[in-house]
């Protein structure tokens, strides 16, 4: 092996050494930057998540609140103590008189 081949191995061990070194970085930097990207993605997910335990939370209460409301007036509903509840259709005054105003 001659003075010139060696050098021309040396160099294309540099250039190989260089381009791995290159492609280890382009690595660890797209790594990297999923993980950030993932964790953007864990954030943006636990808030959604609060604002909708938030918005069952405030569901649930309406419901119990309305739950409430309609046991109150169906102790007091015409339609419901009328002794001719077996009439399909109700009177439109008995009616009215059971919805808000």
């Amino acid at each position: 092996a001659s003075a010139f081949q060696s050098r021309e191995e040396d160099d294309r061990k540099v250039r190989r050494r260089e381009k791995n070194r290159v492609a280890a970085q382009r690595s660890r930097k797209k790594q990297t930057q999923k993980a950030d990207k993932l964790h953007e993605e864990y954030e943006s997910l636990e808030q959604e998540n609060t604002s909708l335990k938030r918005e069952i939370g405030k569901l649930t209460d309406e419901m119990k609140h309305l739950s409430e409301v309609l046991k109150d007036h169906e102790k007091i509903c015409p339609l419901l103590h009328c002794t001719m509840n077996f009439v399909t259709v109700p009177r439109p005054d008995a009616l009215a008189s059971c919805l808000p105003r």
